[in-house]
C-alpha cells in the first residue's frame, strides 16, 4: 500500500549532513551534503514573503548554509519539494485555508516538470503566483 502524502511528509525525521566519499552532483569527494527533509522544505518554503519567490538553487543554497554544508542533495531537495507541495495542497483539499498551508507556489518553477504533475495542478500554481503578484 502506498504512503500518503503525510506519512511521506513525516520522513526521514531530521535533516543529516554527511562527508561525500566520492564525487557526487559536481561535487567533490569530502564535501559536506545536506539531505533536507520535507519538513525543513517546507519551513524554508513557509517563509518566503508573500509576493516573492526563490528558485530551487537558491532553496538548496539558503538550507545547505543554515546547516553549514557545501551543498544541498539535489535529489531530495526536489523530491522534499514535491512532498511538501502535495501535503498542502491535501491540506487545502481538506478544508485548510490557503493562508494556513505551506505556500509552495513561491518556490515550485512553473516551467518545471514537477509543477505539470502536481495534483493541484499547473493552472492553480499560475493563479496564486498572479494573485500574488510573482512573475
Amino acid at each position: 500500500m502506498e504512503k500518503s502524502w503525510s506519512e511521506k511528509f513525516a520522513h526521514p525525521p531530521k535533516p543529516a549532513v554527511s562527508r561525500l566519499g566520492k564525487p557526487y552532483a559536481g561535487h567533490a569527494e569530502g564535501e559536506k551534503m545536506l539531505i533536507p527533509t520535507p519538513a525543513l522544505v517546507a519551513a524554508y518554503v513557509a517563509q518566503i514573503p508573500p509576493g516573492e519567490s526563490r528558485t530551487m538553487p537558491q532553496m538548496r543554497e539558503d538550507l545547505a548554509a543554515a546547516h553549514h554544508a557545501d551543498f544541498t542533495c539535489p535529489l531530495t531537495a526536489g523530491i522534499f519539494l514535491r512532498i511538501a507541495s502535495e501535503f498542502a495542497w491535501e491540506q487545502h483539499q481538506n478544508s485548510r485555508p490557503l493562508a494556513e498551508i505551506t505556500p509552495f507556489w513561491r518556490a515550485v518553477d512553473v516551467k518545471s516538470p514537477m509543477a505539470k504533475k502536481l495534483a493541484c495542478g499547473l493552472d492553480f500554481i499560475l493563479q496564486q503566483r498572479q494573485r500574488e503578484g510573482i512573475a
